[in-house]
């Protein structure tokens, strides 16, 4: 996705708003709390809503405009229905752990606190360090329900190629936060991407817990070995990622050998462990034993009201309005029993998809 800086216009954000909060909530109706999560990391249906609701069809801002419309549109709806949303963009993502302990407090929900904020801020360490892609991680959004169930949302940008990736985690899918975690990475493939969480990394990062319980000088050596090679003779590296300054993260080493982590999860989740220290470990895990980490990058519509940039054709305020009237009148009639709208709906659905089989 291009990095665009367009703000969204007020008009189409509030109606934004209310699509998009009810779409959730005949989701819900339909299918249940958990069905929203499986969507959520679905990267189809998630550009297909951004396209529906009416944003840029390719942009990065549709996936920082929709989750801030879902989440401004569902602040009050959410107890109801069993879905809570997290984080946001920039400094509101940092927010997200207070957040998850806000909302279980408020709505007594069971206490999974620290299983979701361990979640969240895993997720977040994983594509920020483990996967080093030359994209900062900018936008995280999260998403669970009252089970301990969630989903994450994540966005990361290259200021300079002028691009954005998204990541999509969820819970139900999930075996390892550090062995191919996601359930999809979109975004250009891009080649020498250090990817410390992919299957064929798994004895560069038992190499790395094993130098984490070395004496942090044998790491600072090796590192020195490194930077003394000649250009002709130094290790492939992924783009604008130099080889680390040892002085630089002595101090993380240091900490790491005290606390002596049992497995590369509890490595990777210890604070002040970055993609520096990450990429330390990977260089001289391979020039000391020889194992080498994988740099195998892991990034593998529908139109309904036009779009912000006019593409394929401007917003047509009516109809959007006519939309948003239509479901939420549907939503509320099928609580109340009567679901013709509904199933007035999933007919229409049933035969817009044998059309486009034909």
């Amino acid at each position: 996705m291009p990095l665009h800086g367009h703000h969204c216009p007020r008009w189409l954000f509030d109606r934004m708003v209310r699509l998009s909060a009810v779409i959730i909530e005949a989701v819900v109706e339909e299918f249940g709390p958990q069905e929203v999560l499986r969507r959520m990391a679905d990267p189809f249906w998630f550009q297909a809503l951004g396209c529906v609701v009416g944003f840029d069809w390719h942009s990065s801002g549709l996936t920082t405009v929709l989750c801030g419309a879902m989440k401004q549109g569902l602040m009050d709806r959410q107890q109801n229905l069993g879905v809570f949303f997290a984080g946001g963009k920039a400094m509101t993502s940092r927010k997200t752990p207070l957040e998850i302990a806000r909302y279980t407090e408020k709505y007594a929900l069971p206490d999974h606190v620290q299983e979701l904020q361990y979640a969240s801020r895993l997720s977040a360490k994983v594509d920020s360090a483990a996967i080093q892609d030359g994209y900062q991680i900018y936008h995280h959004f999260f998403v669970f329900t009252g089970n301990g169930n969630w989903a994450v949302v994540q966005q990361g940008m290259n200021g300079e190629r002028g691009w954005a990736r998204r990541y999509h985690w969820i819970s139900d899918s999930l075996n390892s936060f550090v062995e191919e975690p996601h359930q999809a990475v979109c975004g250009r493939q891009a080649d020498n991407v250090l990817n410390m969480v992919a299957k064929n990394s798994s004895k560069a990062r038992d190499v790395t817990v094993y130098l984490a319980g070395e004496q942090p000088e044998k790491v600072i050596s090796g590192l020195r070995k490194i930077a003394d090679l000649p250009g002709d003779k130094l290790l492939q590296l992924p783009g604008a990622h130099p080889v680390p300054q040892a002085g630089r993260i002595e101090k993380t080493l240091r900490r790491l050998y005290d606390l002596a982590p049992q497995n590369y999860e509890q490595l990777i989740g210890t604070e002040g462990v970055g993609p520096a220290t990450v990429r330390a470990f990977a260089l001289v895990g391979e020039v000391i034993y020889g194992v080498k980490a994988s740099y195998r990058d892991p990034a593998r519509y529908s139109f309904a009201h036009g779009g912000k940039d006019g593409h394929p054709y401007p917003v047509d305020k009516k109809v959007y309005d006519s939309s948003i009237m239509m479901l939420e009148t549907a939503v509320r009639r099928a609580r109340a029993g009567d679901r013709d709208k509904v199933e007035a709906l999933r007919r229409l659905a049933a035969l817009q998809k044998g059309f486009f089989k034909k």
